[in-house]
């Protein structure tokens, strides 16, 4: 067997080692072994997971050989869930795989209890009573859930959890935090012992672009009252002063300087999302408050204090030109300061602890670590109640997706979807399941979509006749290739929520395959 390093070698430098360990640590409940729910549990059995249990009472039928390539010839008759789950067994043997046959919807109404072993439950082609069963049984268990599924060429992905706070979010653009706009003594002092007047020319095309910007936002805030640059004008005007300095055309850490001037005119302090977090609700600790909130409260200390404003340094600087040894000198100015704060914060978090009861060393210092890099970049996830969303969906949004062209046709799929449930509960199947009876289920399926509007608020808004023909012409066929997607993108949610790396996506994701769309919808 591959050593876990080189077996996971690709997705380890993603998600780190412990981003990996969160996974093998993981138990994962699939309901639903269909195309769907095979989709989702192969990427993660195929990542790591520790641990999958599949919920299925059906037996294989000749039309499954068609859409899920976990079952063969020879699985026709058997059960799905041991079919399903002796091909995913085989695709990674350090997975623990076991399956239990049994109807999901009949678990969830007579064994609410059985779901609270698991990290997280993946509920796929769920109806929309056991969808809302399920989620009270989750949220009460503290269980993480996923719903998925996919139908003809739409689908959906809902992640439900009361609260998910993320450390390590790691957005795809953020400013570097190099304080050009507010330098701490030490850097400012570093800043002052070089001479930007040098006259030897290779001294001067390698002082760093960080000592230059915090010597020009020093002589800029003199002349202009303590204040830097804000106005457009005043912004062209640091530039051609930074310009002014070069004295050659080749001087990149000059044209850095002016490339990077931005970052000089960025607001000092922390931003309104890292102050909404701090003030949150949850920043009152008690003994029974997660790890994040006690280091968040660390956090709001610190920058009514030592911080001055400000949260901690991450401590790392880009490449820049520079000469090797005033690189080295900057980046250890910037990793003392980091470490500086991470220490403040420290304490800070071990006397917080034994304030409120517990353990002062229960949080570890990597955990802490970790948390000062990434201070800035935190972020804090809360999902509504399916149940709260499919009885009151927050209207203005609602009205807004109806009536927006962009959105039309994402909503009314999801409109769709849950109309489909409505119209099953009264006529005992799926419109567009029997051919001989499509032109009666449109109109059918048209009176059960008017009444769901109806009820949600919406009067007088009706739905595309194309989209409900389109609807019935589904016959609610699970299309291998819906499935694969559907399934691609419920996983690589399941994975942002047990790693906590990433943020999860918020609202209702709609594929709708016609038009090749994603969206999200926040109701």
């Amino acid at each position: 067997m591959a050593e876990p390093k080189t077996k996971y070698d690709r997705q380890l430098r993603i998600w780190g080692e412990q981003g990996q360990a969160a996974l093998e640590k993981a138990s994962i409940c699939l309901l639903n072994c269909g195309p769907t729910g095979s989709e989702t549990l192969k990427n993660l059995v195929l990542g790591g997971i520790g641990s999958i249990t599949v919920i299925d009472g059906s037996k294989v039928e000749v039309g499954d050989l068609g859409n899920n390539f976990m079952v063969d010839d020879s699985s026709v008759a058997k059960s799905k869930a041991k079919c399903v789950c002796a091909f995913l067994q085989e695709l990674n043997d350090a997975v623990k795989a076991k399956f239990i046959e049994e109807n999901p919807e009949a678990l969830i109404e007579t064994n609410p209890s059985f779901f609270s072993q698991f990290t997280l439950v993946v509920a796929t082609q769920l109806m929309e009573d056991s969808m809302v069963k399920l989620d009270r049984i989750c949220r009460e268990a503290n269980v993480m859930l996923i719903f998925a599924r996919s139908y003809g060429l739409t689908g959906f992905v809902r992640i439900s959890v009361k609260e998910h706070t993320v450390i390590e979010s790691k957005p795809d653009h953020f400013l570097d935090d190099l304080r050009l706009n507010n330098p701490w003594p030490e850097l400012k002092g570093f800043a002052d012992t070089i001479d930007l007047n040098v006259t030897d020319p290779v001294v001067h095309k390698h002082t760093p672009y960080v000592v230059i910007l915090v010597k020009m936002a020093e002589e800029w805030a003199k002349s202009h009252g303590g204040s830097l640059p804000s106005t457009r004008e005043e912004k062209k005007e640091f530039k051609e002063l930074i310009k002014a300095w070069m004295i050659a055309m080749d001087e990149d850490n000059y044209k850095e300087a002016i490339e990077a001037s931005f970052k000089v005119f960025a607001s000092r302090g922390i931003s309104s999302s890292l102050q909404q977090l701090i003030n949150d609700n949850c920043a009152e600790v008690d003994s029974s408050s997660s790890d994040f909130w006690v280091m968040v409260v660390a956090l709001k200390e610190f920058i009514a204090n030592e911080g001055c404003g400000e949260a901690p340094l991450e401590g790392s600087i880009p490449d820049m030109t520079s000469s090797t040894e005033l690189y080295v000198n900057l980046q250890k100015i910037y990793q003392a300061k980091a470490e500086a704060d991470c220490l403040a914060i420290e304490q800070r978090v071990r006397n917080i602890l034994k304030k409120i009861g517990r353990d002062p060393d229960s949080i570890s210092k990597t955990s802490i670590k970790t948390f000062c890099k990434n201070a800035r970049k935190l972020t804090v996830c809360r999902y509504r109640l399916i149940e709260d969303e499919f009885n009151s969906p927050i209207q203005p949004e609602l009205q807004k997706y109806l009536t927006d062209e962009d959105y039309s046709v994402a909503v009314g799929f999801y409109i769709l979807l849950r109309a489909v449930d409505r119209f099953a509960a009264n006529y005992n199947s799926f419109p567009g399941k029997f051919d001989g009876e499509m032109d009666e289920d449109i109109s059918r399926l048209k009176t059960t979509a008017v009444g769901l509007l109806s009820d949600l608020g919406c009067n007088g808004s009706t739905l595309t006749e194309d989209l409900i023909n389109e609807m019935c012409r589904y016959g609610a066929a699970e299309l291998h290739a819906i499935a694969a997607f559907i399934g691609g993108v419920a996983s690589q949610e399941v994975i942002k929520l047990i790693t906590r790396q990433f943020v999860p996506m918020s609202g209702t994701f709609i594929f709708n395959g016609v038009d090749h769309k994603s969206q999200l919808l926040s109701l």
